[in-house]
C-alpha cells in the first residue's frame, strides 16, 4: 500500500510545492525564536511556550499562502465534504481534474516520527483515510476511494531553540492511532523524477571545448647559447 499511495501523492503534489514548504517551516521557526529573543524578555518555560504558540501560526499562514500559490484550494466553509463536521484550521485540497484529490494539512510533532496533538480538525480530517484501512469489503455500503487527509509535519529540534529537528510527510488513519505513511521531506521527495536538465544552455556548456590545450606537437626548449645563435628559439608549449 505503501508504493500505492505514494504514488498518488507524488501524482497529485507538485514537487515545488514541498521545497518551499520544507523551507517556509525552516525560516519561520527561527523567525518564532528570534521574536521571543529581540521581543519580549520571557524566559524559560515561558519563552518556549509562547514560541511554539508563534511558530505554529506564522507557519500556518505560510503554509495557506505557499499552497495557494501552488493550485491548491482552502476547503469552502471550513466543512469536511461528506461530514458536518467544522474545521479550524486551513485545510488545502489539491486535485486533478475531476479525480479524487489529498486534502493537506499542517501539524506539529511532539518529536520527530510521533503522532501530532489531535485536535477537532485533525479528528475530522482522518476520517477521510477510512478507505486506505484494511479491511473486509463485503458490503456495496462501504466508503469508496475518494479524498485523502495529509499532513505536512514538523517537528521542533529539542537540543537548539529556533531550529526544525524534522519536516515530513505523514497519513494517519481514520482510529487516530498510528501513521499509515511516514516519510522524511527529504526521503519523499527523492520519489519524484528529477528535473529536466537538457536545455540548449546546459548542451552548450557542455561539449564546450577546453580553455587550456596542448598542441599537436611539442619541442624542449633550448637555450640559444647553445647553438651560438643571438636569436631566441621560443616555443609555446600551451596556449
Amino acid at each position: 500500500m505503501i508504493d500505492s499511495v505514494a504514488n498518488r501523492l507524488i501524482d497529485t503534489l507538485p514537487r515545488d510545492l514541498l521545497i518551499d514548504l520544507a523551507d517556509m517551516g525552516i525560516t519561520r521557526a527561527r523567525q518564532a525564536h528570534d521574536i521571543i529573543k529581540n521581543q519580549t524578555d520571557l524566559t524559560g518555560k515561558r519563552a518556549r511556550g509562547a514560541e511554539g504558540q508563534i511558530r505554529f501560526r506564522i507557519m500556518e499562514q505560510g503554509f495557506e499562502q505557499i499552497c495557494e500559490s501552488h493550485g491548491g484550494t482552502l476547503l469552502e466553509g471550513g466543512i469536511i465534504e461528506g461530514s458536518d463536521t467544522r474545521i479550524f484550521q486551513p485545510f488545502m485540497r489539491f486535485s486533478k481534474n475531476s479525480e479524487p484529490g489529498i486534502i493537506l494539512g499542517l501539524a506539529s510533532m511532539p518529536s520527530k516520527g510521533e503522532i501530532p496533538v489531535k485536535n477537532m480538525s485533525r479528528s475530522a480530517g482522518v476520517i477521510l483515510n477510512y478507505n486506505l484501512v484494511p479491511r473486509l469489503a463485503l458490503d456495496e455500503k462501504d466508503p469508496k476511494p475518494g479524498d485523502i487527509f495529509v499532513l505536512f509535519l514538523a517537528a521542533r529540534d529539542p537540543a537548539k531553540s529556533g531550529l526544525i529537528e524534522e519536516i515530513a510527510v505523514g497519513i494517519i488513519d481514520a482510529g487516530y492511532q498510528d501513521f499509515l505513511f511516514y516519510e522524511t521531506m527529504e526521503t519523499f521527495i527523492a520519489r519524484y523524477a528529477k528535473p529536466e536538465t537538457t536545455s540548449l544552455q546546459h548542451t552548450e556548456k557542455a561539449i564546450q571545448k577546453p580553455l587550456v590545450k596542448l598542441k599537436r606537437q611539442a619541442f624542449s626548449y633550448i637555450p640559444p647559447e647553445a647553438d651560438g645563435s643571438s636569436e631566441h628559439n621560443e616555443t609555446t608549449l600551451t596556449e
